[in-house]
């Protein structure tokens, strides 16, 4: 099955993360790990367009080979005018599920957290499920990422991984500057980041 985004990719990774800037350097680093290892990270920040976001989400997932459900800031958001749970990751979570179960080969995904056990109050029908722990730092995620995407070969390093992260975080003022915006976590910079991701590890390999 292609979906109606980008069509299915066999390398491709749908990335169920925090969008906010508290979580502004896990998400740099889910991008820089993920290109330095060879992959193509999907998210849903350039979702528009007339059909139903819920669709689109779905299609996005569909068209992944692996999904990355990073459930470390799921909580109350007390933002005004009500203090509510954030549901919207552990429902993607659940797509993801629901599409592996009747599509096996087709699709892969993973639980990230933070913290040890928390999962097992959060969401106790994923018991028996073992979250990779990244202790919310930077070098956790380079360091579950490797563990998950095991490569045949010339399997990038921690610090390598870590310098590809320290790059496109020093460019990534360019990017929002010549985006004119402040947010990264728009269509626009997401890919001028992976751009500049790949770029810094093709000439790191140089």
């Amino acid at each position: 099955m292609r979906s109606k985004t980008g069509g299915f990719t066999q390398s491709a990774v749908f990335l169920n993360i925090p969008y906010d800037q508290r979580s502004r350097s896990l998400y740099l680093a889910y991008i820089a790990g993920l290109v330095h290892l060879g992959l193509v990270p999907r998210v849903t920040l350039g979702i528009t367009g007339g059909t139903r976001r819920l669709d689109k989400i779905l299609a996005e997932i569909q068209g992944c080979r692996y999904s990355i459900h990073d459930l470390s800031k799921v909580g109350l958001d007390r933002t005004p005018p009500f203090a509510t749970p954030r549901f919207n990751m552990p429902f993607e979570l659940g797509l993801a599920v629901a599409w592996e179960k009747s599509n096996p080969k087709k699709h892969t995904w993973f639980v990230f957290e933070s913290k040890t056990y928390r999962l097992q109050k959060s969401l106790s029908d994923l018991n028996g499920t073992d979250p990779h722990i990244h202790g919310g730092q930077v070098a956790g995620v380079m360091r579950e990422l490797s563990n998950v995407f095991r490569r045949l070969g010339d399997q990038p390093t921690v610090p390598e991984m870590m310098s590809t992260f320290h790059t496109i975080s020093r460019r990534s003022v360019k990017i929002l500057a010549e985006a004119g915006t402040n947010n990264l976590f728009e269509a626009r910079a997401f890919k001028d980041l992976c751009y500049e991701a790949k770029l810094a590890v093709e000439i790191a390999r140089r």
